[in-house]
């Protein structure tokens, strides 16, 4: 008979469960065992076994003493008799980890992961599958939802570390006992592996997991071949040497993350919505700053929880103390104890002991813009990366080593297809806050350098190349700032951007980098070099791209000062310039003064390029714009006729050069009433222009603006309203409203208004665009005339005299007193204010009016100059 024992409750391991809000149930479920069994435990009845007491040890992460599993030879006794493992038939269960209340999103993954894992089972073969992805990203948890969530359809589901050889075999030979295999008590390992190995060959319906995958060969020495059941494995590694189907782990978009940040930090119901709380944009902010790193989100979640401070409070903290927030951890978090800041330090470690190269290569990524990062920047910024970085990044085969270390560790994604890497913004984060501040600067001028060499010549052929870089030039815009960087460089860097930013209508951007590089080439290089000279004329012609006329004329002549200082008067570089004053005259209308320097300029690029260089057939482009502005539809043409013979030659028939000839040159057949060798022409600008620049590039917006004004002419109504509601959509989006090239689709849809009869709806146009016009033109300009001049015919024509007349008037005195009679405009309104008087019975005034007409007329020949001066919107 058995001596009766006194049960003792175990009250520390209940109080352990307690505290996790574990039941029996889910603790029994945890280790693998029944809920009988952990009853017996905690009421002192039994004694759990060797095996389960060092489960509930790591389960808790508490020693033998502090939960209570101390016990006298009797109990040890009592425990033997009653713990055994349970029957192979029931759920045999040992993973290590309770189920995540917090778990949120990846819901796709765990249904590919369903598919893909029964897929398998359907096809007789265990096809393992592996969860991919930088450390922090949730591997391991999604693993344990994805067991929670199918435990129903197993019989066994078993957990075992995957670390390192050692560690995976000692977990391995650890399962006999939960299988119940007779071998379990074998003294040789081998037996007690083998017998393992054989049970996963030969039953089915189970699931192993192998967490943290880092040596593959042993994966393959592991599993058997003939395994009947599901294998996945959680691994940092994006190579898997053909053992197992990967499945990459991407981080959480913003929503998700802030849904995650919010339960963790017990703000909400584990089943509300991210809109229960009035700090889910907040929450959103904080995923976004966190670039949707999961264990990021759970420390921020578990802090908020812990200090009670709100989300507000933790956002600021972040933003001043991001470094020390990324190195707190927090209390309990047994799943995964390692804060962000040691998970990537770690990798970081092992990344640098593999090959040091490794580890600047991740220096230098740590500065660049994290997206889509440009393989040529390693490659052709070689020279500007220190010795050992040029040395790898000089030989394709010891940058992919380099490469394969750092997938290893997911510290990296390489896209094959683009040529680009990408690296976490968090990763960026803690390799940045391991240097000390002349380290930091070291590899932002590094960055610099590097970029510099990858970015080429602003020219059409090499748009695609500039635009991969821009990213990375805006990041090292705001490295040149922080660190006050000023080399010659940097300055080249961003003045070439900049151009390129400025031809691709980005002119807000495009002002801040000229601007920028401006400062550092007079700091470095002095007032009077001759880049700065290339600088201040790319910041005059941005101004001038955006009417901003009275800035754009000092920058062009102190850059005119420089090179001919330097170059001599002769030179095609101050030709060039002459060439961009003598425009900026003539948007100005001062065509006396714009006429001698297109003729001078042409002269230089003649003697010193010759007559068929593209920069002499740019002079004489500008030229023909000018004349036939002016009326001069003869020479204009001529001019015309020969830079296409340049161009087709020199650039190709869909080079955008090419395409704006075409385009004036339709302008001018317009003039001449020459329509149908126009249409065509306005046409195939259009597909050039679209191919070149892309549907939404304010270009297409004036060759859209262009065929409507065709169509329009003609009076095919129908066809142009589409095309210029298009071309102001693109405009609005681009430019914004408040721009010329706007105000002049405005003038158009006017027009278009008027003909249709629609008087109110081309008021609104008119009146709109000359808003515009006067306050960035001025009340002077042309252009502001063209639209006064349209807007007093809709009074005129609507019998508003009273409105009519005061603009006619100031039309008439602006354009005797400014510009003379070059304008066509003029005779046109003398005509109409003849007809206003005569419509009002003031025959006096209008035979005036009549004889000023004539005299004019007599004067200049009798040419007529009718209403053709148009907009130099076709430039």
């Amino acid at each position: 008979m058995k001596q009766q024992t006194r049960k003792v409750s175990n009250i520390q391991m209940r109080m352990q469960r307690e505290q996790r809000h574990l039941t029996q149930t889910e603790l029994a479920r945890l280790l693998g065992t029944t809920y009988l069994s952990v009853c017996r435990w905690e009421n002192g009845v039994t004694s759990p076994s060797l095996y389960y007491r060092k489960q509930l040890c790591e389960l808790f992460g508490r020693s033998a003493e502090e939960l209570g599993l101390t016990s006298s030879p009797v109990e040890e006794e009592t425990s033997n008799e009653i713990e055994k493992p349970p029957p192979v038939r029931s759920l045999l269960w040992n993973v290590p980890y309770r189920r995540n209340p917090f778990f949120t999103g990846r819901e796709q993954i765990l249904e590919r992961l369903a598919v893909l894992l029964n897929a398998s089972r359907v096809a007789a073969l265990s096809q393992a599958h592996a969860i991919s992805g930088l450390g922090g990203i949730g591997k391991t948890q999604t693993a344990v939802e994805y067991a929670y969530r199918h435990r129903q359809d197993y019989q066994a589901i078993l957990w075992v570390r995957a670390e390192n050889r050692e560690v995976l075999i000692a977990d391995m030979v650890g399962l006999a006992e939960l299988l119940g295999l007779a071998e379990q008590s074998e003294q040789d390992q081998g037996q007690v592996l083998a017998a393992v190995k054989h049970w996963l060959s030969k039953q089915s319906k189970w699931l192993l997991i192998m967490d943290n995958v880092e040596d593959w060969s042993v994966v393959e020495e592991i599993v058997p071949p003939d395994a009947q059941g599901h294998i996945l494995l959680t691994s940092r590694t994006q190579a898997t040497g053909g053992m197992a189907r990967r499945l990459d782990l991407e981080k959480m978009e913003p929503e998700v993350g802030a849904l995650f940040l919010l339960r963790r930090a017990d703000l909400i119901a584990p089943d509300a919505p991210l809109e229960a709380h009035s700090s889910a944009q907040l929450a959103i902010d904080i995923a976004c700053l966190l670039d949707g790193l999961p264990l990021a989100l759970d420390q921020a979640g578990a802090y908020i929880e812990e200090t009670g401070c709100s989300v507000a409070d933790y956002l600021e903290r972040y933003q001043s103390r991001s470094a020390s927030l990324l190195k707190r951890r927090g209390r309990q978090m047994a799943a995964h104890p390692a804060s962000v800041s040691m998970t990537f330090s770690l990798s970081f470690e092992k990344a640098e002991r593999a090959n040091p190269a490794a580890a600047e290569l991740l220096q230098l990524c740590a500065f660049l813009a994290p997206d889509a990062i440009p393989e040529e920047i390693i490659t052709r910024g070689a020279t500007a990366l220190g010795p050992l970085l040029q040395q790898v990044a000089a030989d394709p085969f010891a940058l992919d080593g380099v490469f394969a270390i750092l997938r290893s560790y997911s510290l990296l994604r390489r896209n094959p297809d683009n040529k680009t890497v990408t690296i976490h913004r968090l990763v960026q984060a803690v390799i940045k806050d391991q240097m000390d501040t002349p380290m930091q600067r070291q590899w932002a001028e590094r960055c610099v350098q590097a970029i510099n060499c990858a970015f080429p010549d602003v020219a059409f052929a090499h748009w695609p190349q500039c635009q991969r870089l821009i990213p990375q030039v805006h990041a090292c815009f705001t490295l040149i700032e922080q660190q006050n960087l000023a080399f010659p460089e940097a300055a080249r860097l961003l003045n070439q951007a900049g151009w390129y930013l400025r031809e691709r209508a980005l002119f807000a951007q495009a002002e801040s980098l000229i601007q920028r590089a401006l400062i550092i080439s007079e700091q470095v290089l002095g007032p009077d070099h001759l880049d700065t000279a290339t600088t201040l004329n790319n910041l005059a012609l941005l101004a001038f791209s955006q009417a901003r006329y009275p800035q754009a004329e000092p920058l062009y002549q102190r850059a005119l000062t420089i090179r001919k200082r330097v170059l001599g008067p002769e030179h095609p570089d101050v030709s060039a310039i002459l060439d961009n004053l003598a425009t900026l005259y003539f948007y100005q209308g001062r065509s006396t003064e714009a006429e001698p320097l297109y003729q001078l300029a042409l002269a230089i690029n003649e003697r010193e390029l010759g007559p068929d260089h593209p920069t002499t057939a740019t002079t004489l482009h500008n030229m023909a714009l000018f004349f036939r502005s002016l009326g001069r539809y003869q020479q204009a043409e001529l001019l015309y006729e020969r830079i296409l013979t340049i161009q087709e030659k020199t650039l190709g028939l869909e080079h955008p050069d090419t395409g704006a000839t075409y385009n004036n040159l339709a302008l001018l057949y317009s003039a001449q009433g020459r329509y149908e060798e126009a249409e065509p022409l306005y046409q195939r600008v259009l597909a050039i222009v679209e191919k070149a620049f892309g549907l939404e590039h304010p270009t297409t917006a004036i060759a859209l603006d262009n065929l409507a004004k065709f169509y329009y002419t003609r009076g095919q109504y129908e066809a142009a309203e589409p095309l210029y509601q298009r071309a102001l959509a693109i405009e609005e989006q681009a430019l914004g409203l408040d721009h010329p090239i706007a105000a002049i689709t405005l003038n158009n849809l006017g027009q278009l208004s008027h003909s249709q009869g629609l008087y109110a709806r081309a008021e609104t146009f008119y009146l709109r665009s000359l808003a515009v016009k006067e306050r960035l033109l001025g009340p002077e300009h042309p252009e502001t005339l063209y639209t006064l001049d349209k807007l007093a015919y809709l009074y005129y024509d609507q019998g508003r005299y009273e409105q009519a007349e005061p603009l006619y008037l100031r039309i008439l005195a602006l354009e005797e007193q400014e510009l003379s009679l070059e304008y066509p405009q003029t005779l046109n309104v003398l005509d109409k204010l003849v007809q206003l008087y005569r419509d009002q019975e003031r025959y006096e005034q209008a035979e005036q009016l009549s004889q000023r007409a004539l005299a004019i007329r007599e004067q200049t020949l009798a040419q007529k100059l009718e209403a053709s001066a148009g907009s130099p919107h076709g430039q």
